[in-house]
């Protein structure tokens, strides 16, 4: 009988950490942003949101970052309305001395917020479009590799998700297998 209340602890706990669902609402969070910002996913109420989880040391990472592509596609939603929030759960010092770094960067240090969507990997998108609903989870694109040449031959869900929205329909892809390097925790 005393193990029981433990294993409705556990439950509840589990049960907090239920995996997010496209078309119903995304985690909301609140959390900090490299300068000690608070940023919180209901500040951006009426807008499309990007998450993408990010490690400086992953080659899946560094396949986008190190040629700009990641960058550019960063820029490109931004201008048009979209906020990209990169989600740094490791303990990565970043700063903008790198030049990297377009959108806002997030600390993730206690992993909160790669529970809540259950990220797996670097780099792990999420898209959620106006009303705060999830409309893409997975992969930044088509081709897992570590190869900068494959970006121009692959599909980018992300952007083709960001599209959609932007044309008032939902994203053909919804979910991908996310690739890359292991979030850990």
């Amino acid at each position: 009988m005393r193990l029981l209340p433990t294993l409705l602890a556990c439950l509840a706990t589990l049960a907090s950490y239920a995996a997010p669902e496209i078309g119903k609402p995304a985690p909301d969070f609140t959390a900090k942003d490299k300068d000690g910002k608070t940023v919180s996913l209901a500040d951006f109420k009426g807008k499309t949101v990007v998450l993408e989880w990010y490690n400086p040391g992953c080659p899946y990472v560094k396949k986008f970052y190190d040629v700009g592509a990641m960058q550019n596609a960063q820029k490109e939603a931004i201008g048009q309305g979209v906020v990209w929030l990169v989600i740094n759960s490791g303990k990565h010092k970043l700063n903008d001395a790198t030049g990297y770094y377009p959108a806002t960067v997030i600390n993730d240090e206690d992993k909160s917020l790669a529970r809540a969507y259950e990220a797996k990997v670097t780099p792990h998108c999420f898209v959620i479009d106006a009303k705060g609903n999830l409309a893409y989870k997975g992969a930044i694109d088509s081709i897992a590799s570590v190869k900068s040449a494959d970006i121009e031959k692959a599909t980018n869900y992300v952007t083709v998700a960001i599209k959609a929205l932007k044309d008032g329909k939902a994203p053909e892809v919804t979910t991908s297998k996310p690739y890359g390097c292991g979030v850990k925790y």
